[in-house]
């Protein structure tokens, strides 16, 4: 599922629902969703062969056989990557350098650099110590899985503040369309870095504390401003709506988190831990389920009675950067 996100975001925003706008809805939906599948398989495959070798027992199985590795954890560093980066190219990039190419081309430029990054943080950045006879290898860089884990969830809880919950503001009210990309990725950059640093070296919150807090935040923030996009927005002013919106969903985010790491806490783990099963909850369960039902099934069969705007994140207008995928 982590391997099939970034595909997600490319029929989503890049390609808008092709293949799947071509037949009627209900069949649209459908055919997204096989194909967002079949590429996330094939894409976990390649992500095996990365860290270790093809296996296909390795990458269907949790507790495969000896001699044999699952995709988790050694692979998980490598999907987050390009999931953060695809965002980043999405929403804060705003398409760049990519947005004048025809869609589909455009959509397959943007998942290749994504992929193209997260290989420079794999082979740079990466420490993992390949258990004896797994058939995985070991990598020496300075961060380990659950850092490299928790920096690129901060990444995307900054992403999903600024350009999915705001929209994009305050960067969308400059005129110059390099300014605010060159100002936004040195927000969200700066931001990470500091939000990593902060709790980890000053307070010693441990890096599977923060991925699970900031990714709780993280589809609290999906759900309220993406699932239930423009529901404060008729009734206060601008500013108001912004500051409700981020209100409710660091209290949904609050409870999504207790709730989970209540009910983790109850259970045994080995290969895992609480902590990275409230993460995946949040990031492959409740915030690629957003994605699909908003931004590549449209809603459907639960669509407003008024037709929504279509609009692509990978070609916003230019007064509105942000992801705003059904505005009516």
């Amino acid at each position: 599922m982590t391997f099939a996100l970034p595909v997600v975001s490319m029929v989503a925003f890049w390609w808008e629902d092709w293949p799947g706008s071509t037949p009627r809805p209900g069949w649209s939906a459908l055919v997204d969703t096989l194909l967002i599948a079949a590429a996330g398989i094939a894409l976990a495959a390649v992500g095996r062969m990365i860290v270790g070798h093809f296996d296909v027992s390795g990458l269907f199985n949790p507790t495969p056989e000896l001699g044999s590795a699952s995709l988790y954890p050694a692979a998980m560093p490598l999907g987050l990557t390009v999931f953060t980066a695809m965002l980043q190219l999405t929403l804060v990039g705003e398409g760049w350098p990519f947005k004048r190419l025809p869609r589909l081309v455009a959509g397959f430029a943007a998942l290749a650099l994504s992929w193209g990054l997260a290989l420079l943080v794999q082979y740079t950045a990466y420490r993992f110590r390949a258990p004896a006879g797994s058939g995985l290898t070991s990598q020496d860089g300075p961060f380990s899985h659950e850092d490299l884990s928790a920096v690129f969830a901060l990444c995307g809880a900054w992403q999903v503040w600024f350009f999915i919950v705001w929209r994009g503001w305050p960067l969308n009210k400059l005129g110059g369309r390099w300014l605010r990309i060159a100002l936004g990725n040195l927000l969200v950059v700066a931001d990470t870095a500091f939000s990593f640093a902060l709790p980890d070296g000053l307070f010693g919150v441990a890096a599977r504390t923060i991925l699970a807090t900031v990714t709780s935040f993280s589809a609290a923030g999906l759900l309220v401003a993406m699932l239930f996009e423009g529901a404060f927005r008729s009734q206060m002013s601008a500013a108001w709506e912004r500051a409700t919106t981020l209100f409710v969903s660091v209290v949904v985010g609050a409870g999504l988190f207790g709730g989970l790491i209540t009910r983790a806490g109850t259970l045994t783990w080995t290969t895992s831990s609480a902590e990275g099963w409230v993460s995946h909850v949040c990031v492959n369960a409740l915030g690629s389920g957003v994605l699909l039902h908003v931004g590549v099934s449209r809603r459907w069969p639960l669509k407003r009675t008024t037709a929504p705007v279509q609009r692509s994140a990978a070609h916003p207008p230019a007064d509105d950067p942000g992801l705003s995928s059904s505005t009516p």
